[in-house]
Order: structure tokens, then C-alpha cells, then sequence
């Protein structure tokens, strides 16, 4: 059982340090409390990998159960059997657990290209929602999701769970206050070792269990990866992207894939701010990490901290060459000096927050809380919104080799 008492004190200093008690408050129940909370049953449509991991984090939250899945690939109920420990009612067609009127919400962890179809018969049958990012496959069916979340009274969560990282929230709260001046540049990476595919016991099978690879599901690594960080960058500048250019092959991976196996993307902010990303499937040295460069100093976010280091208070002069250089009668000294461009390895600041739960296991905590207490979820139909049209628009730039405008997403 995990350890919810040092839990709460995590999710406690966070909410102090970022000023935002009142969106995370409850989200985790201590044991003492635990009885007293309302029970929450949940189905789920597209128990898969990403499914199950759900499940895995909404079952640690105390009187919530799984009563019900749809899919269309039937080993999926069996292994879902076995990571709740019970049978849960199974469902070949989604529509029929839309349907059911024993259900508090339902977590759509379909394939991207299912997502805004799934997502409204939900809201529309009058579920909760808890709808994996990214948010939508088009930019209509975005709008169409926030015009369903916003018209109705069922609450919508997106599955952006750093915005539920205690120390994300603390630091980019601290950015946003003027921390390291104004920032003006926020690179995410998200570099990994892998070919990205799944075995298949049938080929038959390839596009259903391998489908991220492939454009007609999905969009790619700009989705499943960069719309992360396309969230921080927009939480970051108080915006959405305004344009998009972005690039990619397949360099590594020549296995029949239709979507590229490395991307990079440059996203556009107003007062010239930009978001640059980039993905590498061949070679993981990086990792996932995002950088903040402001004009008083930097942050660094990762998966486990947040680390901010500071600018000198002035440049840095370089030394006069001991000799001078005389051409066509001008007399100049040293321009570069090597020891000035060296990158800064010394340790940086530590923002002190407890590391004492996943992103994702407390977003589906909040997700839960929301539905007890009829708190609006931090990561909305908005946030998703914003930075769906950033992958939608970044993907499309992709495959047009141009910059292309975004829409207003507000």
C-alpha cells in the first residue's frame, strides 16, 4: 500500500509553494478517511497499455472500481481481469457501456483517432470523462469536445498529467512570478532507445496493436510525446502556439511505418517566443526533460525534480588576445575565448518537493476528487484544446515541409 500520509504531505507543500491549495486539496484520501468517501465506478474504453496503466493508478484511490471496458481486441478483457483482481463486465462495442446508468465516469483511452468520438458519446450520454491526451485528431473535433465539456454539466479531464506533478506546479509557478526574469525560449526533449512497436501475434493485427505508428491513428511522436511539453510551454506563456513548423524522417526504423521515427518542431509565441521540441527514438542519452530559458536564469523539469540555475550578474568578459590583428588598417583584439562558451556543469537548485507519487497516478486522484467534491479539473477541455492544436497543426506542418499558421484556440 503506498504511503498516503507522505503522500498528502507532498501534494500539501506543493499546493503552498504554487499557491494553488484549492485545485489540489483532497485529492488523495488518507486511510482515516477512506470509508467515508463516495464510492466511484468507472468504466474504461480501450483498456490497452495505456489503459491499463489508468487503471492501475484509478485503483489506488480508495473506493473506486472498475465495473465495466469496451474493445474491440478481446484478450484486453482478461488482462484487464487481472490487473483490478476481478471480472469486470466486458463490452465489445463501446456504445454499449455508453449506455449504462450504473457509471460516476469513463476514461477514454482509446486510439487517438477515436478519441473525440468516444469522447462525446460519453459527455453526451451524461458521463464524466476522463479523456487521454492528445486531446482530439482535428482541430473541429477539439472545438467540438470543449463546445460538449462547456455546454453541459459533466466535468472533462485531459490526460496532461504534469499539470498535477507537484513540483512542475510549484516551479512553473515560480517561473511565472518572474523567477528567472522573462522567458523567452522553452525546449522539450523526449529522446528514447526504441523502435517504438509492439509485438503482434498475427499480422492481421498490426494496425490495431502497432497503431501509433501509423497515420491514419495517430499523429505521430508530436502527439504521444510533444503534446506534453506543448502544454508546458502554453501554461508557461499564458497562450497557445500561434504557428508551427516542424520536420522529420524515418531514419533508423525502415519496418513499414507511415509515421516518422524522429521529429522536431519549432512553435510560435506571441513577443517572439518560441517552443522548440524534439524526438529521437534511436538514441535515449537526453531522456525526457524540458528546459526553461528565461533572461535571469533557467530551469530545468524532469519526471523526479525541477532544477532552476542563474545567470552571472554580467556578462562574462573576455581577456584581450596578448596579440593584436591588423587587416586593411583595423586594429582589433579577441572576439571568442573558449573557456566563455563552455555549457555550466555545476549543480543547480533543487525546488525541495517531496517526489512521493507519479504524474499520472495523481491526476487520476484529482480526476476522482473533482467528481466527489464538483471541482473543475486543473488540465480541462481548455488545456487540452491549446495544446492539441499545437500537435495538430505541428503535424500537419510535418507532412507540408512549411510553416503553417495555427487557428485561435481561445
Amino acid at each position: 500500500m503506498m504511503n498516503r500520509r507522505f503522500f498528502v504531505q507532498g501534494l500539501s507543500a506543493a499546493a503552498l509553494a504554487a499557491k494553488s491549495a484549492n485545485s489540489l486539496a483532497g485529492t488523495i484520501f488518507d486511510d482515516a478517511g477512506a470509508e467515508k468517501a463516495a464510492p466511484v465506478r468507472l468504466g474504461i474504453i480501450g483498456p490497452g497499455s495505456r489503459g491499463k496503466e489508468l487503471v492501475r493508478c484509478f485503483l489506488r484511490v480508495p473506493r473506486v472500481k472498475i465495473v465495466a471496458a469496451a474493445d474491440v481486441y478481446e484478450p484486453r478483457f482478461a488482462e484487464l481481469n487481472q490487473v483490478c483482481g476481478y471480472t469486470v463486465e466486458a463490452h465489445k462495442d463501446y456504445r454499449a457501456l455508453v449506455d449504462r446508468k450504473d457509471l460516476d465516469a469513463i476514461v477514454v483511452a482509446s486510439p487517438l483517432s477515436y478519441h473525440s468520438e468516444h469522447v462525446l458519446a460519453a459527455l453526451k450520454g451524461g458521463h464524466n470523462v476522463y479523456g487521454e491526451k492528445t486531446m482530439a485528431f482535428t482541430v473541429e473535433e477539439t472545438k467540438e469536445i470543449v463546445r460538449a465539456a462547456e455546454g453541459g454539466k459533466q466535468l472533462y479531464q485531459v490526460g496532461h498529467q504534469y499539470r498535477y506533478a507537484p513540483w512542475i506546479r510549484a516551479a512553473v509557478e515560480k517561473v511565472r512570478n518572474g523567477e528567472i526574469g522573462e522567458v523567452t525560449h522553452v525546449f522539450g526533449y523526449w529522446h528514447r532507445n526504441s523502435d517504438w512497436r509492439r509485438p503482434v501475434p498475427n499480422p492481421s493485427l498490426e494496425k490495431l496493436i502497432n497503431w501509433r505508428l501509423y497515420n491514419e491513428y495517430s499523429l505521430g511522436l508530436l502527439a504521444e510525446l510533444g503534446s506534453h511539453h506543448i502544454d508546458v510551454a502554453n501554461w508557461i506563456f499564458g497562450e497557445a502556439p500561434r504557428a508551427a513548423m516542424a520536420t522529420g524522417s524515418v531514419v533508423e526504423y525502415h519496418d513499414g511505418r507511415e509515421n516518422d521515427d524522429n521529429v522536431q518542431a519549432v512553435l510560435s509565441y506571441s513577443k517572439g517566443r518560441r517552443f522548440v521540441f524534439s524526438s529521437i527514438t534511436s538514441n535515449a542519452k537526453v531522456g525526457d526533460q524540458l528546459w526553461v530559458y528565461g533572461t535571469k536564469g533557467s530551469l530545468n523539469l524532469t519526471l523526479l525534480d525541477a532544477l532552476f540555475y542563474y545567470e552571472p550578474k554580467r556578462a562574462i568578459q573576455v581577456p584581450e588576445a596578448k596579440g593584436t590583428v591588423t587587416a586593411k588598417g583595423i586594429t582589433t583584439g579577441a572576439s571568442y575565448h573558449p573557456g566563455s562558451e563552455m555549457p555550466y556543469r555545476g549543480p543547480g537548485k533543487k525546488l525541495e518537493i517531496p517526489v512521493a507519487e507519479d504524474p499520472t497516478a495523481t491526476a487520476c486522484a484529482a480526476f476522482i476528487d473533482c467528481i466527489r467534491t464538483g471541482k473543475k479539473p486543473v488540465a480541462d477541455a481548455r488545456v487540452g484544446l491549446r495544446a492539441a492544436v499545437g500537435v495538430i497543426v505541428a503535424n500537419q506542418s510535418l507532412q507540408e515541409r512549411r510553416e503553417m499558421a495555427i487557428p485561435s484556440a481561445v
